[in-house]
């Protein structure tokens, strides 16, 4: 298979796996406050997000795995492949145990220090159960992910995913409609999720020689540790909100923190997808030393991001209440209607998404050593400003905490970039924030007057195309009056594209 249709694939297969997650993240949810209620849901989201500080920590680690896969597969250098490969497993293995003592301390924990709601022994039952899938991933599944990745052969590691998202789905619905337990219901989650590590182990096995005896010498994976710290406290940004209100709020609140961030969090994963393939083409530039290239290429992206993140997340602020109310129509032990926390959390992952340019030109650098501090101030930023508020604001306390610690993050990449990578003046973005602000505020003063005819779907969908034409003739006008030069360079760009594919297919 060629590289295009590879990329055309991997592309295709990572939209079609977000719009599934996205879906299925909404359908799931509903039921589960449909049979069990607002608590269950806020002690499945509490106990998921308190494993997510371990399950979630790969991430930074895979970045830099990923990177190290490259050269050597290109090359068809098998041994270095394996080399990557043992040193990546034996990491993994390492944080497997670490989860495990984890588990141990929440166990005791969760049911006499972070939540005393329910017995210790439904508390920890269930939290054993939601953490088969993830350990078993840990010990399996990851290194066998970043290799599939990293040889452009995502579209099967992300057809696994899919294939048992829809299949937790369907069977987690019926037994609901059975009458089953909590228990019961996420075991078969556990059952199903642990399929794909499995899945992924069989493929690579068959498609990869890789030496199982292989000895290391030294370390063949470079900086894995300054992945591993920086994504800590990511992960810390993420979670400690969950975390606190359920130290110090109600898992009603939890619950209702769960429903937005599914929106909120649906969204930006949409986004993160379409931006899937910008750290490779970036950093090609940068290893050829390109950097005039590098610059206008850099320039025509964020302007396209900062566009597009302004445009969804204005239509997401202003629509956000009004879906609520039709998804939570019936559930009545829990007051989900939250306007300013809505917009708050909105805000907060607008700013998360807005980072992309700068934090993915970053990442092609391999400046992970040198921006760890920057992420460790972000997530005491997040957790002093959530603690301090919380307990007077509540829900929106914890959204306050991660749109500071978001914004101040963003803030810092910009700065890091202009220093030390692009030397390009922070004017730019400056610019571009004052233009979204513009865009957000008039759309918002403009759709004041919009409502519901009905509490329905239908009724909503009508609504978010009104509010959504609203936005995008904003942005569109605000954009073609301030930034003229960025759109002839993006049309370049395109047509520049278009014709080198015209002469090659030639």
């Amino acid at each position: 298979m060629s590289r295009k249709k590879k990329l055309l694939l991997n592309t295709g297969m990572g939209f079609f796996k977000q719009i599934i997650t996205v879906i299925c993240g909404f359908v799931l949810p509903r039921y589960l406050l449909s049979y069990y209620g607002s608590s269950i849901n806020g002690l499945v989201t509490s106990i998921t997000h308190f494993l997510s500080f371990i399950s979630l920590l790969d991430m930074g680690v895979g970045a830099v795995v990923q990177a190290n896969l490259y050269k050597p597969l290109a090359d068809g250098d098998h041994l270095q492949v394996s080399r990557i490969i043992k040193s990546s497993e034996r990491f993994f293995r390492r944080l497997a145990y670490i989860f495990l003592a984890y588990i141990a301390v929440l166990c005791c924990l969760y049911p006499t220090v972070i939540n005393r709601d329910y017995e210790a022994f439904f508390s920890i039952t269930l939290l054993l159960i939601i953490a088969i899938s993830t350990f078993a991933q840990y010990l399996f599944g990851m290194t066998y992910q970043l290799l599939l990745n990293a040889d452009q052969r995502a579209y099967v590691q992300l057809s696994m995913q899919i294939a048992t998202v829809v299949l937790n789905t369907v069977f987690s619905i019926v037994l609901m409609k059975l009458g089953a337990g909590i228990h019961i219901v996420k075991l078969m989650t556990a059952a199903v999720f642990v399929l794909r590590p499995f899945g992924q182990m069989l493929y690579v096995k068959k498609r990869y020689r890789l030496d199982r005896k292989i000895k290391l010498e030294g370390e063949p994976i470079k900086q894995k540790w300054n992945g591993f710290s920086q994504h800590l406290a990511s992960v810390i940004c993420q979670n400690i909100d969950v975390a606190v209100l359920t130290m110090f709020s109600t898992l009603e609140n939890v619950s209702v923190y769960s429903v937005y961030f599914n929106v909120t969090n649906g969204v930006q994963q949409i986004i993160m997808t379409a931006a899937t393939g910008l750290e490779s083409t970036f950093g090609n530039m940068i290893a050829k030393n390109e950097k005039d290239q590098l610059i206008k290429a850099f320039s025509a992206v964020e302007w396209v991001i900062h566009a597009g993140v302004t445009v969804i997340f204005s239509i997401a602020a202003i629509t956000i209440v009004p879906f609520i109310s039709v998804y939570t129509n019936g559930i009545n032990d829990a007051d989900y209607i939250a306007p300013a926390f809505g917009m708050l959390l909105v805000g907060a992952y607008a700013a998360l998404c807005l980072r992309i340019p700068y934090f993915r030109v970053i990442k092609a650098a391999g400046h992970f050593k040198q921006t760890q501090n920057g992420a460790y101030i972000s997530a005491v930023i997040n957790i002093a400003v959530t603690v301090a508020l919380v307990f007077k604001f509540g829900l929106i306390g914890a959204a306050l905490g991660t749109l500071c610690a978001m914004l101040y993050h963003t803030c810092y990449f910009v700065w890091y970039l202009k220093r030390n990578i692009l030397e390009r003046s922070v004017k730019y973005f400056l610019l571009y924030l004052l233009s979204d602000c513009a865009v957000a505020a008039v759309s918002w003063f403009l759709t004041r007057g919009f409502e519901m005819h009905a509490v329905t779907y239908p009724a909503w969908i009508v609504l978010a195309v009104k509010v959504s034409a609203v936005v995008v003739a904003v942005a569109a006008v605000l954009n073609a009056l301030l930034f003229r030069g960025q759109i002839k360079n993006m049309l370049a760009l395109l047509k520049k594209k278009t014709t080198r594919a015209q002469d090659a297919q030639e």
